[in-house]
């Protein structure tokens, strides 16, 4: 059994404890695989392919650090580039004791599709630390941050490769990498991270941006496939920011949440939670764990559970074959990054469950992370009215081009986002061609 963390909040590194996981699977090779699938799709343009099944640059790290108790301790990190033909690097720092670096190329390659899906001038690229960050004290973290930082700053920057938060990291490790690296350089330089706190060049709207993408996206298909939101029932697996934030937003639509899963625990209730009560006992105790105003059933019970939606918001490789095969929902909107393997793909398709894939369903994080950027830039900065404007417009359009991709192909909305994404990446690899 793995030990998955959920999305961190604002205030630390979120806790880890177990909750039922499959069996380790390999994430790369789910990429790989996506790739495989839409090869054929790419025209003149496949001879390139297998670029994109080559990271560009992958950098592994030593992180010594002094501990409070005056000893000495040595992490890995890693800064995965895995494609820069459409720009600067842009993809998360993840702090969990899982993190390898086949996890961080495939979470970087995702990355690049992802970028290029929502049309963001961005390539792809990931980072991590093999951590447990409950084990250490805030002043250890912030040594282990700041040596990390010090230690990949020879391949970031504002222009290079632009960290932001991922699972086990926040704005104040954002904050300190920002710092870091601008001491380093010896000038400020605010767009080297996004997802920074406010005062320090963040934006507004970034911390439920990605749950708000993946709203959007989901209000977006239910429409296309003639599912009302009001009174959809809806299981959210991860409760942090992105399964939390989009959980607000279906209730606000009407919808009910009838089942919770994260770290702590999960629980169900058939008649919907009130979600009022639900987000403070989140808020007030870290999970979803003892929330009383549900039944608490065993974790692998979650997958049974009776909804038109489900939402795994956690951690890669939640959706197996044999929890496919138990769904009773006709959506599944992917709010975490990688969370379904090809083979169980495969078998929603036969039952008819749509699938809104990962690399634009919960595209909403990066995108408010370049407007953070963009503002960064030009130091000035927008009303949280704009940016959810904003972002609600490419989002619907990106879905609205990805669509007809799949309708005009007979083909997944997934294999559709790659084939989006995958001819705009390698038209700019042909286009700026091989040097020397």
């Amino acid at each position: 059994m793995t030990t998955p963390t959920s999305s961190p909040t604002s205030s630390g590194p979120q806790q880890t404890l177990s909750y039922v996981t499959p069996a380790p699977h390999s994430p790369w090779l789910t990429y790989l695989s996506q790739v495989d699938r839409v090869t054929p799709f790419l025209g003149r343009l496949a001879r390139w392919a297998e670029t994109l099944k080559r990271p560009k640059r992958a950098l592994i790290v030593d992180v010594p650090i002094e501990m409070d108790d005056g000893s000495v301790r040595h992490f890995e990190g890693f800064r995965v580039q895995h494609n820069l033909s459409r720009g600067p690097g842009k993809g998360g720092v993840r702090y969990h004791p899982d993190v390898t670096l086949e996890e961080v190329m495939a979470l970087s390659a995702w990355m690049t599709v992802k970028n290029a899906a929502v049309n963001l001038p961005y390539g792809g690229a990931k980072g991590g630390i093999r951590v447990d960050p409950r084990s250490l004290s805030n002043k250890e973290l912030e040594r282990m941050t700041r040596r990390y930082t010090s230690e990949i700053g020879i391949i970031i920057g504002p222009h290079q490769d632009i960290p932001a938060p991922d699972v086990g990291t926040n704005g104040q490790i954002m904050a300190w990498m920002m710092d870091t690296y601008s001491m380093n350089t010896g000038a400020t330089a605010s767009g080297v991270v996004t997802g920074k706190p406010l005062h320090l060049g963040g934006s507004l709207g970034r911390v439920k941006a990605t749950g708000r993408g993946v709203f959007v996206t989901g209000r977006e298909a239910a429409r296309r496939i003639n599912l009302k939101l009001d009174g959809a029932r809806v299981a959210v697996q991860g409760f942090g920011n992105v399964g939390g934030a989009a959980a607000e937003m279906f209730a606000g639509a009407g919808a009910l949440i009838v089942a919770a899963q994260d770290h702590t625990g999960t629980v169900v209730n058939p008649k919907g939670f009130d979600m009022a009560d639900l987000m403070a006992h989140v808020r007030d105790t870290g999970g979803v764990g003892g929330f009383t105003g549900g039944d608490v059933v065993p974790g692998e019970d979650f997958w049974d559970t009776d909804c038109e939606i489900v939402i795994p918001a956690a951690l890669e490789g939640q959706l197996t074959v044999p929890r496919a095969n138990r769904l009773k929902a006709r959506l599944l909107l992917e709010g975490a990054n990688g969370p379904t393997l090809p083979e169980a793909d495969d078998v929603m398709a036969e039952r008819g469950i749509l699938v809104v894939p990962d690399v634009i369903c919960n595209a909403g994080g990066v995108t408010v992370s370049y407007f953070e950027w963009v503002q960064d830039f030009s130091s000035f900065f927008w009303s949280e009215d704009e940016i959810n404007l904003r972002l609600d417009k490419i989002m619907v359009d990106a879905l609205r081009k990805i669509w007809d991709t799949a309708d005009r192909h007979r083909i997944s909305l997934r294999t559709a986002t790659f084939a989006v994404a995958c001819e705009r990446i390698l038209t700019a690899r042909e286009e700026r061609g091989l040097y020397p």
